[in-house]
């Protein structure tokens, strides 16, 4: 019986996410490194393919897998569930796999783990039609259905119905399922490099097809850097002018801080804080590979006032810790690993940095909020409940924002919706009255 190596890889780094916790794209890359001498390009793509592609839709392949199961999917192996997974996301997503390709692989694998149960994935897996995800439209309830067909948790369904209403919340969770561009920002320090397809941003580039960005020598020489438009519009609208001082207060891994840097044409000086140092080094080996100077990181917990930093900055960036619920189509754990209980933590958390972040600001400064997610308890309620209570207010920014991004013109902040282009994003931008 010959083993399928690159099934055989996902079904492995499947168990290391669900058993181990571990994060998709630290344990994918491990895994890949570790066999990259034994593994085509074509195989490493397939690998991808399937662990991503079975964590992204993994509610909905448990409610298909359940419908031809007697066994309760909590109650099946690690490795059971998992080959089942793979199984049933070629046979309903996969046009080019052929269903037997499917079965008979995925039967292989059970052989391989767990001998006992391999008449039993192949019953199930024998059952699975392309028709059981589109029988998924027949669902009379709109936020399960939405909830079932897009793989999103209900309870967040049920947050994006409440805000932006059915036919918004059902466009969400389709682009939140898209897969990401490749994007990267052009260092202007380095001067401009042919590269890509020109992106929303002028400093940005798409580009297209599976490449290992960090080994190409554009990014080692530091003439580019991974960032998606979205994340690098907060840098772009706080516009730091050469020779300001500015803080980058939430400021690892860097890209935003880096970008900042290169907006200054790296004269001036930035603080850049976060809570751990390991993640500071990542800013500062960022900085050394784009030759930026100008960027100090500092060990620190932006919740905490610290007089001596009082009034000091001329321009502040606050990339708040979120759910991060925008990124959701780059990372699909995310969805996974929050839940509803976890709102009301990060707000205390990141009005408290807003609040505090605040008093570090110049008479004539300017401020801006960001999160890379998209519920208003994280945006728009933090921005209105500290307008009602500090002496500041929104800083018109319709002139700097192109139509091509959505925009929200009562609010005058930026609320970025996820779409084939860019990832969802919430930006405000602040003055002192």
């Amino acid at each position: 019986m010959k083993i399928d190596k690159a099934r055989n890889l996902a079904l492995k780094i499947l168990y290391d996410i669900n058993e181990k916790k571990a994060y998709s794209n630290i344990v994918l890359d491990k895994y890949i490194n570790k066999n990259r001498e034994e593994l085509s390009n074509l195989d490493i793509g397939f690998i991808s393919e399937l662990v991503y592609g079975v964590i992204t839709w993994k509610l909905t392949l448990e409610y298909i897998v359940q419908k031809y199961s007697k066994i309760k999917i909590k109650k099946m192996s690690e490795w059971v569930k998992n080959i089942l997974m793979l199984g049933s996301y070629q046979i309903i997503f996969l046009d080019k796999v052929p269903k037997s390709a499917a079965v008979n692989e995925s039967v292989n694998l059970c052989k391989k783990y767990n001998y006992k149960s391999a008449n039993f994935v192949n019953a199930i897996l024998r059952k699975i039609e392309k028709s059981d995800y589109q029988n998924i439209d027949d669902i009379k309830e709109t936020n399960k259905r939405i909830s079932l067909k897009t793989s999103m948790p209900e309870w967040f369904v049920d947050k994006l119905i409440n805000e932006y209403g059915e036919k918004e919340a059902l466009e969400i969770c389709n682009n939140l399922n898209l897969r990401p561009n490749n994007t990267v920002r052009i260092n202007r320090l380095k001067g401009n490099i042919e590269i890509g397809n020109q992106s929303i941003l002028d400093d940005f580039r798409t580009i297209t097809g599976t490449k290992n960005i960090v080994k190409m020598p554009e990014y080692i020489n530091g003439n580019i850097s991974i960032q998606d438009e979205s994340a690098g519009l907060s840098s772009f609208i706080l516009n730091p002018k050469e020779g300001e001082t500015v803080l980058d207060a939430c400021s690892a891994p860097g890209g935003k801080t880096t970008y900042l840097a290169e907006i200054m044409n790296n004269t001036g000086s930035i603080v850049a804080w976060d809570i751990y140092e390991e993640r500071l080094k990542q800013v500062d080996e960022n900085a050394k590979r784009l030759g930026i100077n100008i960027i100090k990181t500092e060990v620190k917990d932006a919740s905490i006032y610290d007089k001596a930093y009082d009034k000091k900055f001329n321009k502040i960036l606050l990339d708040v810790p979120c759910l991060g619920l925008g990124v959701i189509r780059r990372k699909p754990d995310i969805k996974w690993n929050r839940n509803e209980e976890n709102i009301d933590e990060i707000t205390k958390i990141q009005y408290q940095i807003l609040k505090t972040c605040s008093k570090y600001l110049k008479d004539d400064g300017i401020l801006v909020y960001s999160t890379c997610s998209i519920l208003k308890e994280e945006n728009i309620n933090i921005i209105e409940k500290f307008l009602e209570e500090e002496e500041f207010e929104i800083v018109d920014i319709s002139d700097k924002v192109k139509k091509d991004f959505k925009y929200v013109n009562e609010k005058n902040t930026i609320e970025l919706f996820p779409n084939e282009k860019h990832d969802g994003f919430y930006i405000a931008c602040l003055k002192r009255k």
